[in-house]
């Protein structure tokens, strides 16, 4: 192969049909005309001596040899505009960039509202996008540089270029109804037990650990009703017998706002480990550097305890 015949234009062609799957889309996306892509992926095909991508359901499809050449593709593209392109400054007094991170419900009671007081005095042209998307979509959203950071737990975000730095321990915590007539001062495991349960179900989310916990003492109970939203848990609980095991920051905001109760889960259950997440592309990203460090001031080794109602509804403190 004659390697002087295949430049970064080509490269960046490849890199995005392989997202885009369409002519059109991906000219669109380089802001050049379709003719430039077809014309590129013509020399493309002839440097590599392989169709690359053919059509099939949903779009242009990538062959076998071009699955086998995208990831040392994406990371020559990456290298190039991490390291020669990247924003050699970020001032936060002056920006105007839109950061756009992944979290949970949970995750934004949890992190947003002290984020965005600091972010208010520190950056007051900054903006945020928060999505929530499935764990299997996370990891190319990241990749891609749709997503700048993730918040929260993602135990699916390992290897294959991403980072992450643990902020604290999230507790567990159980909610009942203030004036439950089957509960006294405390929770006994046989109590426990034997109450009907409501249980949040999200995909890859913090409910697997006290799962798992359970299963490992050999525990069950009854679980009167599987829900996968965190919204409805106040008006659920406070008006039935049932019980809920939830991430601390989930019952204490709650109990701000209905006749709920808290209780400490009779059984020990290890909390959950609260985390940035970020991919390679962006780790010399001069603002997401910022915005790594500004969420490390505001939530490493933190005390869970911050998260209160009054956080939430009156003035969220920054804590810095």
């Amino acid at each position: 192969m004659d390697f002087r015949r295949l430049d970064l234009n080509l490269l960046l062609i490849f890199d995005a049909m392989i997202e885009e799957r369409s002519t059109v889309a991906v000219a669109r996306r380089l802001k050049v005309s379709q003719p430039t892509v077809s014309v590129s992926l013509a020399k493309l095909r002839d440097f590599f001596r392989d169709d690359l991508f053919v059509r099939g359901p949903g779009g242009m499809q990538p062959t076998a040899f071009a699955q086998t050449i995208q990831l040392p593709i994406r990371r020559i593209v990456d290298t190039v505009r991490d390291e020669l392109f990247r924003e050699a400054a970020f001032d936060p007094a002056t920006s105007r960039r839109c950061f756009s991170f992944s979290t949970s419900d949970i995750g934004e009671l949890v992190f947003v509202p002290a984020l965005l007081d600091a972010v208010k005095a520190l950056a007051p042209g900054v903006t945020f996008q928060c999505l929530s998307m499935r764990p299997a979509d996370l990891q190319d959203a990241m990749a891609t540089g749709k997503v700048d950071l993730a918040l929260g737990y993602f135990p699916d975000l390992t290897g294959g270029g991403f980072y992450e730095q643990g902020l604290f321990d999230h507790p567990f915590i159980c909610l009942v109804r203030a004036d439950h007539p089957d509960i006294g001062e405390e929770l006994s495991l046989d109590r426990f037990l034997a109450l009907d349960h409501l249980v949040v179900e999200q995909e890859g989310r913090s409910q697997e650990i006290f799962e798992r916990r359970m299963r490992e003492l050999g525990l069950s109970r009854h679980v009167l009703l599987r829900s996968p939203h965190f919204m409805s848990v106040p008006a659920l609980v406070a008006n039935s017998d049932v019980i809920t095991t939830v991430p601390y920051a989930v019952g204490r905001i709650y109990s701000g706002v209905a006749r709920l109760r808290l209780l400490p889960p009779p059984i020990e259950i290890p909390p959950i480990l609260l985390k940035q997440f970020w991919h390679r592309r962006v780790h010399a990203d001069a603002g997401v550097v910022w915005l790594r460090q500004l969420i490390a001031r505001l939530f490493l080794n933190r005390d869970p305890t911050f998260v209160t109602p009054s956080a939430i509804f009156d003035h969220p403190g920054n804590g810095i």
